[in-house]
């Protein structure tokens, strides 16, 4: 009798720490199940229909009325389309424009565009911590080809890696003058503030151009960027919940804290290399306050009416009406046809060839 109390009051103690434990996971969980800031934005596959504004800074923000640049023009290519990343601020976008008709008359054959930015900005599902605000992009250092890529092509095509990662230096046979021009008609606008690049391409350039070398301080070095190269522009007029970066430090960047880059420091693997990195546990506690409204804001008709086809006027996108839609017309011969039904931001990466960053090793 005795050993069936001791076990009948052990049962019911266990019943009550159970009790006990459920009643703290129940606290803790509303807190534990605030959705991923990542998940919000990367499911919207249209801009918000407001006047542009950036929000907060390059790597934790949000933007409102992002344009898209076309899928493609006389002088540019959007990769990856699936991944819906071709929007921008209005002025990232026709900046874009402009640079693509600038390089080909300095006879690079055209850009081939990476990841600008999701149609709202915010935290990106994989790839970017920053390309948040609509004011960052990326360009392949692979020129585009002579012929219309297809569809397959602009989903799968490899861009060219430049830079050997053995010795961190860029590979000779595939460097070109061109390429240098490339960089230095980027790093030509005022509005761009920064160019990520490959430290070995950074290298490059310091070794080789001559004459005016002033530009060469936009030309930043970072880990990465041997794909592709970043260019960055800064804060534009009416966005005043936007964060300035740092100015670049005066001087060409070819002295010792390039040589940094070619010690062993800079490649030793990330001492906490399991440590999650900031979209996998940023919450919309973590952005602007004004995040929330760009969430909520209303979109547009349609990608379409979002769509940027460089007359120098950026489109004013006007919120969808609430009554239902009426079929759409079929696309006239020349017309940019609309954004596929399939594109979002949940497209798988294709596993080869894609430029995107890199971060420290093991990091």
């Amino acid at each position: 009798m005795r050993l069936r109390t001791i076990a009948r009051k052990a049962a019911c103690a266990l019943v009550g720490l159970a009790a006990l434990v459920g009643a703290v996971e129940f606290e803790a969980r509303p807190a534990m199940a605030e959705e991923l800031a990542k998940d919000l934005f990367g499911a919207e596959k249209l801009p918000a229909a407001t006047t542009p504004q950036s929000f907060g800074f390059y790597s934790k923000g949000c933007f409102t009325g992002g344009v898209a640049i076309p899928f493609e023009g006389d002088t540019w290519t959007v990769m990856r389309p699936s991944r819906n990343r071709r929007w921008g601020h209005p002025a990232m976008i026709a900046l874009l424009e402009k640079f693509s008709r600038d390089a080909a008359s300095d006879g690079w054959p055209g850009l081939l565009l990476g990841d600008i930015s999701q149609p709202r900005g915010g935290p990106m599902l994989t790839g970017h911590a920053s390309h948040q605000i609509g004011l960052d992009a990326d360009i392949w250092l692979t020129p585009m080809p002579k012929r219309e890529l297809t569809s397959a092509e602009r989903e799968n095509k490899s861009a060219t890696l430049m830079v050997d990662p053995k010795t961190h230096r860029v590979y000779d046979k595939l460097w070109t003058p061109a390429h240098t021009q490339l960089l230095k008609r980027a790093a030509s606008y005022p509005e761009i503030e920064r160019i990520l690049v490959n430290p070995g391409i950074k290298k490059k350039l310091c070794d080789t151009v001559t004459g005016d070398r002033s530009w060469l301080r936009k030309i930043r070095p970072f880990w990465g960027h041997d794909y592709h190269f970043h260019i960055r522009i800064g804060c534009q007029p009416g966005s005043h919940g936007c964060k300035e970066q740092a100015a670049t430090s005066p001087g060409d960047g070819c002295d010792k804290s390039l040589a940094w880059w070619f010690t062993e420091e800079p490649w030793r693997p990330n001492k906490n290399p399991d440590a999650p990195k900031a979209r996998d546990i940023m919450t919309m506690a973590n952005l602007p306050k004004e995040c929330r409204m760009v969430l909520q804001a209303p979109s547009p008709a349609s990608a379409e009416a979002a769509t940027y086809h460089g007359d120098g006027r950026a489109p004013v996108a006007v919120a969808a009406s609430p009554e239902p839609a009426e079929a759409p017309a079929a696309t006239a011969v020349g017309e940019t046809p609309p954004e596929p039904v399939s594109a979002n931001a949940f497209a798988p990466t294709p596993a080869i060839g894609i430029p995107l960053p890199r971060p420290r090793p093991g990091g």
